[in-house]
């Protein structure tokens, strides 16, 4: 006879809030290791933390599948998906977080602006997760890659992201995990040397600037 503990044991374990619960922390702890190898430890630690709040984790757990994201069934029960658009704007590693109006465009429209490339590495992190979650051991090197070619969602990058991440979708495909994670850190340790020497740079400039308009009195 089964006992109360493990009747509500079982029926913790069967609920759509557990099993989302479950999914969005194996997930975050799959992206985690993935952007620790790119030496991306602060965007490691706070990717998706607004999956945990009350706006994003009460659609996913109502919505719950496990073969796919619950927002693709919010969107087709409902016309949208308010979870989605909660996320979209607090995570900047997502393309739509930079989705924008383009000034280029006399007619006017939105287009997607350019991502800082640690947020591109972290894009691919994510997806290279996801995939890795949902097909389970269907999973190969080119299964990130796949989904990207097959997906609406590249038609929005802008050229530089979209070459960037397809580098590193191919290079993955191609050569393996290990190959690319590595050139990866190696990229991000560049890339934020790049950065430092851009922000003295700049600080330079200003204070050149201040000097030459102090010598004009």
């Amino acid at each position: 006879m089964i006992g109360l503990k493990d009747k509500i044991k079982d029926k913790i374990e069967n609920a759509g809030w557990y099993k989302h619960l479950n999914t969005i922390n194996e997930h975050k702890i799959e992206v985690g290791k993935n952007c620790f190898r790119c030496g991306l430890y602060k965007q490691g630690i706070l990717h998706d933390l607004s999956k945990y709040s009350w706006t994003e984790f009460s659609v996913g757990a109502k919505y719950y599948q496990g073969t796919r994201s619950p927002n693709e069934a919010e969107r087709e029960d409902k016309g949208y998906t308010s979870s989605w658009l909660h996320h979209k704007g607090r995570n900047k590693h997502h393309l739509e977080y930079w989705i924008d109006y383009d000034l280029k465009n006399k007619k006017g429209g939105v287009t997607g602006m350019k991502m800082p490339d640690n947020y591109i590495v972290e894009m691919f992190c994510d997806r290279v997760a996801a995939s890795k979650i949902y097909h389970k051991d269907n999973y190969s090197d080119d299964t990130a890659l796949q989904y990207y070619l097959h997906g609406k969602s590249k038609v929005m990058l802008h050229p530089y992201v979209k070459k960037k991440l397809e580098m590193l979708l191919y290079m993955l495909a191609e050569k393996g995990e290990d190959y690319t994670f590595a050139y990866c850190r190696r990229y991000m340790k560049a890339y934020k040397k790049y950065l430092k020497v851009s922000k003295k740079r700049k600080s330079a400039e200003k204070k050149l600037q201040k000097l030459n308009k102090t010598r004009n009195y």
